[in-house]
């Protein structure tokens, strides 16, 4: 966790000084609370192999296995937290997707939170601290995480420049994509990345340089990726579920959840995209292409700048920005929303040109 010196000098510290009863890890999705989680868990139980595994017996984990963490889930814990530790002298209970717990489950939670056994540690870990109540927050030791350095994603990225045959300026501009998530590196790594990413740039291209551009192939083009990312994340979560005695309906909920999240991240990532090629398109036309997230794609930029497609490229990127934001916080119908923001943006260019 060198790249996260906070979280690790608190961490240090509980495990130098005794633990507190309850953590809160919470950040910005993919950058690393749940492996922090299970190493901080493998630390206090002092079996690290076995925990990151999860086959520890004093490790207990509770995550959604639809869009929520239910009562039922929660009053199941609180049944294990009173049984005494099995082989360690601590029992860990790991929390994912905290911000998941429905308003009862909250509510079940605080009880233990308030009075836990002895030889109990709990941990939330959270991608918002928004949806927790604040009693909850208030009893837990809060453990941030940050996004991450471009200097530190770069050092991944580079790790695998050489396999990958990648140029300087490509893993320049896949750290900077990644935006110090490493999920994120790890996605635009994988060939199939690779291909979603040149498909989402010739989208953002083709809404000012193509005469015939339909914002409904658009649509198409940008969620083709999205559906990848589903399907591989519902094959992933199948090979986990081989190893899991569930029933039929929560082994389809944990399917479901896993393709639905995937998909989420894959559309706000294409959008985030779309929006720094366009910014991309006004600081490379003024003479300031070092600070390009496409730093690999220059001299397209500087050509599409030199031909006027830089007029009318703040204001698409600010509408996608907003559009990001509607996805971000409420649960639209993407095609929909897409080929909406695809016409307007057609329009934001077509006007530019226009009044120059």
């Amino acid at each position: 966790m060198s790249s996260q010196p906070e979280a690790r000098r608190l961490l240090d510290a509980a495990l130098a000084e005794g633990p507190a009863h309850a953590y809160l890890f919470h950040g910005p999705a993919g950058v690393g609370k749940r492996s922090a989680a299970l190493v901080f868990a493998g630390e206090l139980i002092g079996d690290p192999e076995r925990v990151v595994r999860r086959t520890h017996p004093d490790l207990y984990v509770v995550e959604p296995l639809g869009d929520q963490i239910r009562i039922g889930d929660i009053r199941a814990l609180r049944r294990d937290l009173h049984l005494r530790p099995f082989e360690a002298e601590r029992r860990v209970y790991l929390v994912f997707s905290a911000e998941a717990m429905n308003e009862d489950a909250a509510d079940a939670l605080l009880k233990d939170l308030e009075e836990p056994p002895s030889y109990a540690v709990i941990v939330l870990v959270a991608d918002e601290l928004g949806p927790l109540p604040e009693t909850i927050r208030s009893r837990c030791q809060l453990v941030p995480f940050r996004r991450l350095s471009e200097r530190a994603v770069r050092e991944v990225v580079s790790a695998r420049a050489a396999e990958l045959e990648l140029s300087d300026n490509q893993v320049t501009a896949l750290a900077r994509v990644a935006g110090g998530r490493l999920d994120r590196a790890e996605r635009l790594l994988d060939p199939g990345g690779a291909e979603r990413r040149a498909r989402v740039l010739g989208v953002a291209r083709s809404v000012y340089d193509d005469e015939a551009f339909e914002p409904r192939d658009a649509v198409r083009r940008v969620l083709e990726g999205v559906e990848e990312c589903g399907r591989a994340a519902r094959e992933a979560a199948e090979q986990e579920l081989e190893q899991l005695d569930l029933p039929n309906r929560d082994a389809e909920q944990r399917r479901r959840r896993a393709q639905r999240g995937a998909e989420r991240e894959e559309l706000l990532l294409a959008l985030e995209e779309l929006a720094a090629w366009y910014r991309d398109l006004v600081v490379v036309a003024a003479g300031a292409e070092t600070v390009a997230v496409h730093a690999d794609h220059v001299a397209e930029l500087a050509e599409d700048g030199a031909a006027g497609h830089a007029r009318g490229a703040e204001t698409a990127a600010e509408l996608i920005r907003e559009a990001w934001r509607t996805f971000e916080e409420l649960n639209v119908q993407a095609s929909l929303a897409l080929e909406a923001l695809f016409i307007r943006l057609r329009r934001a260019f077509a006007g530019a040109r226009a009044a120059a």
